[in-house]
């Protein structure tokens, strides 16, 4: 079993419903959260409410009580009352938790307020198994641009001393290859690299590599090998997308 605590994506590319999609798919009973609810399409975002921290709370109780997983990922989570609700509850988590600290959308609709950045370095990260910001994210943590190879191996350096226990940085956006950083303080650095395919349609896929991080760690992988197959599995994702939408489509997330 896989939880996802996330931020629902109606157009179904990104958010909770692209973390069950890629559970299924990767043959994981999938387990959701809501934190937020979005209008948005491949377009752009319309629209975000933020649930209520104790109706997420709730949600994360009555799921973990009755269905525990064996690993749990967090998405967007909004606001700083979410962050600290969160954070909370992950204090009991038995199970590995992989954090992919969202805070734009890929049509930079804003999707976690300023307080809510500070409440996740100073809460949440020390809760993280696997922290997995792309490089803005990473910019925003901690502290100082990240924008190549080598500032990625010092921002996770960074990170892992704000509390998380292994770092990925995602270099989706670097130019050339997609590079990204994995640092295990145990082992050292780790470089996964994957050719860059010429497409728009990337909405997503934040999201699906995490949750197929989390999938594969629910089914006992580990770290290292949990992050090689999710990333083998979007490259797949991003080459077969189907070209649904106008805008920036999803992934095929039956790769």
């Amino acid at each position: 079993m896989a939880l996802s605590i996330a931020g629902s994506d109606p157009s179904g590319g990104a958010g909770l419903q692209a973390d069950l999609k890629t559970f299924h798919r990767l043959g994981v009973y999938g387990e959701a959260v809501v934190t937020l609810i979005t209008v948005q399409n491949t377009q752009g975002v319309t629209r975000v409410e933020v649930m209520a921290p104790d109706l997420v709370l709730e949600q994360i109780h009555a799921v973990c009580s009755d269905i525990p997983p064996h690993a749990a990922k967090i998405g967007a989570l909004g606001n700083q009352a979410v962050v600290e609700a969160v954070a909370s509850a992950a204090q009991s988590f038995a199970f590995p938790l992989v954090i992919d600290p969202v805070m734009v959308s890929k049509h930079g609709a804003r999707l976690m307020e300023e307080e809510a950045q500070r409440a996740l370095a100073a809460c949440l990260i020390p809760r993280a198994f696997l922290l997995t910001p792309n490089l803005e994210e990473a910019t925003v943590l901690a502290g100082f641009p990240v924008t190549d190879v080598a500032s990625m191996r010092k921002a996770a350096q960074r990170l892992v001393s704000l509390g998380a226990k292994n770092v990925l940085i995602k270099g989706g956006h670097l130019e050339g290859a997609a590079v990204d950083v994995l640092f295990e303080p145990e082992h050292g650095f780790h470089e996964l690299s994957s050719p860059r395919i010429a497409t728009q349609h990337t909405h997503g896929t934040g999201c699906t590599y995490s949750a197929a991080i989390t999938a594969e760690l629910a089914k006992g992988a580990d770290l290292r090998s949990a992050i090689t197959r999710a990333k083998e599995f979007v490259t797949q994702a991003i080459r077969s997308a189907p070209g649904l939408g106008s805008g920036t489509g999803p992934l095929n997330h039956h790769a």
